[in-house]
């Protein structure tokens, strides 16, 4: 019992603070109090307030010694030890995820004889026997029927090749979810729902850690060599997340304060975001606009740092050889024209429907996943998934490449010295110009040929991505939605093309777009339409136009890009505001306050609890329960926590006390403290009760009782009240009168109403 009236001597300034007498609890040998259950959501303000107290202690023991001063100094710089931690690693492994996933889709084809790690590319690198024309053929690398054969002709070779691609896409899916479902369920999806939510302060444990990096890494190299149409950037902002919060295990400053520590997954999901697509600044700003609730001015400094380092890790190691962080980076030579703004718009149009469509379809899949048998075999649909898309690939030479090639080559604007069935255009022999302004000209079969099987390729992709996208794999959706909107783009972009080489005096052609002049870049359209899908799908507006012109080089397509992704938001708003992300998060029951106005002209005392017909409200007196009391109302509830009240006569108000501090620290009495039994009277004054010298002693666990619980009227309006737990993140409010305790507002009560007042069924919501 010693410690526990040790713990008397607060100040009367902390005794204000109910936060603050937290800290000092903390500081008590009672493990684990102020941490949270899993599917719980963390109380912001209580971990502001522990951090403002701990760092005022550091402040006030800095001025006592040369040795305090120093680990005040280590303190203040973690941070940034933190983020250089952060971007050296996520740059490491997105480094090493590239250069596996380059390797592993090209042995679904051939090996490299001279050295079996070298991809295709890599490979004919080496050699001194290519020619230009078969820049991709060399000796050294053969496919598998011409290894067993020795033919590289033939329809047996061709039925050969073909099996032997369906066989290692199945082995390396059949693999990966092997993997994700023995050793770490969390690691499949794209993860940046669940990121969200993490960093709007809910918990699952588990999501971020160890296994799930580990397991993650791995299995998303074998996805995507699968070929299936997923992506590898969503899992990165996944796993750089992993790699931010297993950093935040070294120092306690993170590891003990779940306010602080998303701080640090805000800057690592903007690291992510850096090494997917080599756009740091995109990334800040994606982490900023797209997954982050509290985001601090030091944290977009320390996000912007993480990012710079996690982008000069992936530039050192140089995955793709050519320089750059991404594939499918480009440059064009070619201005736009004002009159190309109606194509780019209608991309922005096609990539919101295309986006709305994506949406509602896969929804009502994974819905079915869920409530139907097909949620119980997941390996079974990986297979079958994977086994149609590698038989569906295979013939349409767009299809079986990885989707990052295939958006290189849309987004590549033809040059004299390119190969691409897209570049087969008829040259003019009397043409005399730059390599860079090569002017339009009419095009050739090739050109034909690959519009059709871009077309194929665009039902292919638009269809199999519905029902790849939320399987028990990582696979992430940037790739696939910029692949849909490539394709498209660059069918238009022919297009326009076509016709204004064929149409030139044309009023809409005449002003801009002479004959012999380089007028229409295909590519830009490509881009454009890669960006409306993207910005479609994921209702990103701001950072995918960064990202998309950090990828060109240039800030001359800005406006393109601008008027394609506020098109495709517009048009995508039209059928529905939530964007895939928040779609998983309500499929999946996580709680979640969207940023939607709420107008329902509604009361506190409408929705607080409990209501008429319910038992009276779970309370704990001042000075006048016992532990057993305590341990009865634990037991027989499930509640997160307890208000403290005077008397249950009066039902004044004294505070808030959390449900797992109460189970702690009675515990840790009954263990340490000797004279606690079941009848001794929990306490929460500063002075101890009277009660007779035969009686037990009491216990006082006046530290763990929150004396400033955030409180509202009965009659505040509920407009007030969901703007509250927006912006402050709160577990749950008091309603009061008078000082006079009448109920509590939990979030999960908020949205229940919120459901409700939108017909919608109130019981989706199933976490607190």
């Amino acid at each position: 019992m010693a410690e526990a009236e040790g713990i008397s001597s607060a100040t009367p300034t902390e005794e204000i603070n109910g936060a603050g007498n937290l800290m000092d609890f903390l500081d008590e040998p009672f493990p684990d109090v102020g941490t949270y259950e899993d599917f719980h959501t963390i109380d912001w303000l209580r971990e502001k307030s522990r951090d403002t107290d701990r760092h005022r202690k550091i402040t006030c023991k800095s001025k006592e010694s040369i040795w305090e001063f120093i680990k005040s100094l280590l303190d203040a710089w973690s941070g940034w030890l933190v983020m250089l931690l952060i971007g050296l690693l996520s740059g490491t492994l997105a480094g090493v995820i590239d250069l596996a996933v380059d390797w592993m889709t090209d042995l679904k084809e051939g090996v490299c004889l001279s050295a079996l790690w070298y991809s295709h590319e890599q490979c004919c690198w080496t050699s001194n026997e290519t020619t230009f024309a078969d820049r991709d053929k060399c000796p050294q690398w053969q496919k598998w029927a011409e290894l067993m054969t020795g033919y590289t002709e033939g329809a047996g070779v061709y039925v050969l090749n073909y099996f032997l691609y369906v066989l290692w896409a199945l082995f390396f899916s059949f693999l990966a979810v092997s993997l994700v479902r023995v050793f770490a369920p969390y690691a499949c999806g794209s993860g940046i729902p669940e990121i969200k939510r993490i960093l709007r302060g809910f918990i699952i444990r588990g999501y971020l850690g160890k296994w799930t990096l580990l397991i993650k890494t791995v299995t998303l190299v074998l996805a995507v060599s699968s070929g299936l149409s997923l992506g590898k950037e969503g899992p990165l902002v996944h796993v750089a997340c992993c790699c931010g919060n297993l950093f935040c295990s070294l120092f306690s400053k993170y590891s003990k304060n779940e306010g602080k520590r998303r701080e640090v997954l805000s800057a690592a999901a903007a690291a992510g975001v850096s090494v997917a697509f080599g756009a740091p600044i995109g990334g800040v700003l994606f982490s900023l606009e797209e997954v982050s609730y509290y985001f601090p001015l030091k944290t977009l400094w320390r996000s912007f740092f993480a990012a710079l380092v996690a982008a000069f890790t992936l530039r050192s190691i140089n995955p793709f050889g050519n320089n750059r962080l991404v594939l499918f980076y480009v440059e064009y030579h070619t201005p736009w024209y004002m009159a190309e703004l109606v194509p780019f718009i209608l991309l922005g149009v096609f990539g919101g429907l295309w986006g709305t469509l994506f949406i509602r379809c896969n929804i009502a899949w994974c819905r079915r996943r869920k409530t139907t048998r097909l949620g119980k075999y997941p390996v079974l649909e990986v297979i079958v998934v994977t086994g149609i898309t590698a038989v569906l690939a295979f013939p349409n030479p767009y299809t079986r490449r990885s989707t990052s090639e295939l958006i290189s080559e849309l987004f590549n604007d033809c040059g004299a010295l390119e190969s691409s069935q897209l570049c087969d255009y008829i040259n003019n022999p009397n043409m005399t110009r730059p390599v860079d302004d090569i002017p339009d000209r009419p095009a050739g079969p090739g050109v034909y040929s690959a519009l059709w099987q871009l077309a194929l390729a665009l039902v292919f992709k638009i269809v199999i991505t519905i029902f790849t996208f939320g399987m028990k794999i990582p696979s992430g959706l940037f790739i696939p939605s910029m692949a849909v909107g490539a394709i498209a783009g660059r069918i238009v972009g022919i297009a326009v093309e076509q016709m204004a080489f064929h149409h030139h005096d044309w009023i809409i052609f005449k002003n801009w777009c002479r004959p012999g002049a380089d007028c229409v870049t295909p590519g830009l359209y490509a881009m454009v339409g890669a960006a409306a899908c993207l910005g479609g799908v994921t209702r990103m507006t701001v950072s995918l136009v960064v990202i998309m012109f950090e990828l060109t080089g240039g800030l001359e397509y800005i406006v393109p890009l601008m008027a394609a992704a506020v098109t495709s938001k517009w048009v995508a708003d039209a059928f529905g505001k939530e964007g895939i992300y928040e779609a998983h998060i309500q499929l999946n029951g996580y709680p979640y306050l969207d940023q939607d106005e709420f107008t329902h002209r509604t009361l506190a005392t409408d929705v607080m609890r409990p209501r008429r017909n319910e038992p009276p409200l779970a309370v704990l007196t001042q000075d006048s329960t016992t532990v057993e009391d305590v341990e009865t109302l634990i037991k027989d509830t499930d509640y997160n926590g307890f208000p403290v009240v005077v008397s249950r006569e009066s039902e004044r108000l004294i505070g808030f006390v959390q449900r797992r501090d109460l189970i702690l620290a009675i515990k840790s009495a009954r263990q340490k403290q000797d004279g606690v039994v079941s009848n001794s009277v929990v306490y929460f004054t500063e002075d101890a009760p009277q009660i007779p010298a035969s009686n037990p002693q009491p216990l006082k666990l006046r530290r763990i009782l929150n004396l400033s619980p955030f409180t509202v009227t009965d009659h505040t309006p509920m407009e007030t009240v969901v703007d509250i737990f927006r912006k402050l993140g709160l577990r749950q409010c008091l309603v009061t009168r008078s000082g006079r305790l009448l109920g509590i507002i939990t979030k999960k009560d908020v949205l229940r109403h919120m459901a409700h007042m939108m017909n919608q069924d109130p019981e989706s919501i199933m976490f607190n």
